[in-house]
């Protein structure tokens, strides 16, 4: 048995009353949160192999980024100008690219990403792309969190929309016997507009037999709807729910174009929920915003995530939770309808109930997984304030993240990674970048 005690710190459980300690403990034992509490109850320091005295830090859950492409750190810088939301920016500027691609791309690519991920305060990531085996090993190597979604493009082919569901449906079959923090799902990168109706069902039915989730793009550009109003009179939402897509657990990043009757769709379904990936809708230049908090006053799960660092740039996850409140005021025309601690759960426990891990991490609470950060407030930016949480998400940075956990597994310490140097992940790194690159650039020499 295994054990340790972080102790002297502000403690936010962001369990279902929002208990907090300015001044608290948390202790975990094999992994698992075994305590919390005020100082005038700590357990004696004797107890425990490691003591972890946090003076001036916020301990909390940590964060969960609920839709990203973390091979994409490839194309970072590669798409200004460029709308990732629309068909043609998403085509010119990462899908010609990405026929360039090759399996040993991956690993350095997402271990980059995992890196910087944890190195910020995510413990857990929701991902969606190609090469899953590749994604799914570089996470788990990385010991974060993750669900992995099989990535599946179809273009109008249909002969490759069959092969791709049943390459997706054999990585499910490997993946759930392997790694327990790496979790397999479906990846239908965009119904309607680039997988058929046919490929849909096929989909649904996939994942019903094999009990997990879909993590698609939805609403995201003009092209989303097209289609189905042309063929139907309907929203794409009121199609996919017309053929079944609503009955099991569907995961859906940006919703920017969501109308009330779509809304209604999410909130009647039993597991449906929302990535609000607020810095990737703005730089886009759409118009719309994600109804973030109507769907919230609906019942929606709303859970908050950066997409890729092509459309965002930065894995940070506390500049994310900034963004999206003060985009969410914008779009209401009020101050804060979004509260910091709204988007504090947004981004732990909300996300958790999106992906349904929710019993299992998301919250300090417990029995759960010893999911944790640490965050030194000490710094420039921080002071003496009664609202611990808006001054984490307005003046906060991922930088301050001193210290982070995942099933009580010593992930960052001083803000250092513990199972792989950074400096040797960078390396890495770059060495598939420039190779990738040169692919890209002679495959349009020859076109």
């Amino acid at each position: 048995m295994t054990s340790f005690l972080l102790r002297d710190a502000t403690v936010l459980t962001v369990d279902a009353a929002d208990t907090s300690f300015p001044h608290g403990w948390v202790s975990v034992v094999d992994g698992r949160i075994a305590g919390t509490g005020p100082m005038s109850t700590v357990p004696d320091d004797s107890g425990f192999d490691e003591v972890i005295s946090l003076p001036g830090h916020l301990v909390m859950p940590g964060l969960i980024n609920a839709h990203t492409h973390s091979a994409m750190v490839l194309f970072r810088g590669r798409s200004e100008g460029q709308s990732l939301l629309t068909m043609d920016g998403w085509y010119n500027s990462i899908r010609e690219p990405e026929l360039s691609l090759i399996a040993s791309d991956i690993g350095p690519a997402v271990a980059l990403s995992c890196a910087e991920m944890a190195l910020s305060g995510t413990t857990t990531f929701c991902d969606q792309y190609f090469f899953a085996d590749e994604i799914a090993a570089a996470a788990s190597q990385s010991g974060l969190r993750a669900v992995v979604a099989y990535g599946i493009v179809q273009l109008g082919d249909k002969q490759r929309g069959e092969d791709e569901l049943a390459k997706a449906a054999a990585f499910i079959e490997r993946q759930r016997s392997s790694d327990g923090r790496v979790i397999p799902w479906f990846g239908p990168h965009a119904p309607y507009v680039d997988n058929s109706e046919d490929l849909v069902r096929a989909e649904v039915a996939m994942a019903v037999k094999y009990g997990v989730g879909l993590h698609l793009h939805m609403a995201c550009g003009p092209e989303d709807n097209e289609q189905t109003m042309a063929l139907y009179g309907l929203t794409a939402s009121q199609a996919l729910q017309r053929d079944g897509f609503f009955a099991g657990r569907v995961h859906a990043a940006h919703c920017l174009d969501l109308t009330d009757e779509d809304i209604a769709i999410f909130a009647a379904a039993p597991a449906a929920s929302i990535s609000y990936n607020a810095t990737a809708g703005l730089r886009s230049g759409r118009a719309g915003i994600c109804p973030a908090v109507k769907l919230r006053e609906a019942g929606v799960v709303v859970a908050l995530g950066t997409d890729n660092v092509a459309a965002n740039n930065s894995y940070d996850m506390i500049a994310e939770m900034r963004v999206a409140g003060l985009v969410a005021s914008h779009r209401e025309g009020r101050a804060q309808p979004l509260s910091s601690r709204d988007l504090i759960r947004m981004a732990t426990i909300d996300g958790a109930r999106a992906l349904g891990l929710d019993r299992e991490t998301g919250s300090l609470e417990l029995g759960k997984a010893a999911d944790i950060i640490a965050v030194d407030m000490t710094g420039p930016g921080y002071s003496e304030t009664p609202d611990v949480e808006t001054v984490l998400v307005y003046s906060g940075s991922g930088r301050d993240v001193r210290h982070s956990w995942v099933s009580g597994e010593s992930i960052v310490r001083d803000r250092t990674l513990m199972r792989r140097d950074f400096a040797e992940i960078r390396a890495d790194y770059s060495k598939i970048y420039v190779d990738f690159w040169s692919r890209v650039e002679a495959a349009r020499k020859v076109a």
